[in-house]
């Protein structure tokens, strides 16, 4: 039985082959493509072994299970080039967070808008967080007016995902970025 050593293997889940098929039939397909029929697992076994090859299990669920015989490194090798194609394509987007408090100045604004900016420039979500120290949590309306602000600073970028809210001592509102073409 030729199986790669599981350590040595990053891919989890693999397909089963060879002896670890235990159904008594399977629908075979033979490495040109072909439908061989159905046949018991022996000897279908048989056939990929006179090929020098092994026989995977494509399709487990089926009923009898659908087999194909053929070289099982190659296809693990190729199932893991796919996996790492498909992660690259992925969005990497992250959720990135900014707090500011109720009576932040003028530049320390624009400096954390232009984090926010580059931030969602980049594909990352953005959770902005004013933070209320005491008794400002009585003047809740300079925390709405500091994040409407925010919004319509950022409007070329962003859309509203949630927000403002109230959560405790934080007026949280949360920024998506918007596809631009």
């Amino acid at each position: 039985m030729r199986f790669p050593k599981s350590g040595r293997s990053a891919f989890k889940n693999r397909p089963r082959a060879n002896e670890r098929i235990r159904v008594r039939t399977v629908k075979v397909i033979g490495p040109d493509g072909k439908f061989l029929g159905v046949m018991p697992t022996e000897e279908a076994l048989e056939k990929a072994y006179s090929m020098d090859l092994d026989l995977v299990e494509i399709a487990p669920n089926e009923n009898p299970p659908i087999c194909k015989i053929m070289d099982y490194g190659k296809y693990l090798y190729e199932l893991k080039k796919k996996e790492k194609e498909a992660k690259k394509k992925q969005i990497g987007s992250q959720m990135k967070e900014i707090r500011f408090t109720s009576r932040i100045g003028e530049h320390d604004y624009q400096v954390k808008l232009r984090h926010i900016r580059e931030f969602l420039e980049e594909g990352h979500r953005v959770r902005v967080s004013v933070m209320f120290r005491g008794r400002e949590i009585t003047h809740k309306e300079l925390g709405k007016q500091l994040l409407d602000r925010l919004v319509e600073d950022t409007k070329d970028l962003s859309k509203v995902e949630m927000g403002p809210k109230l959560e405790g001592r934080f007026m949280v509102l949360q920024l998506v970025p918007v596809k631009r073409k």
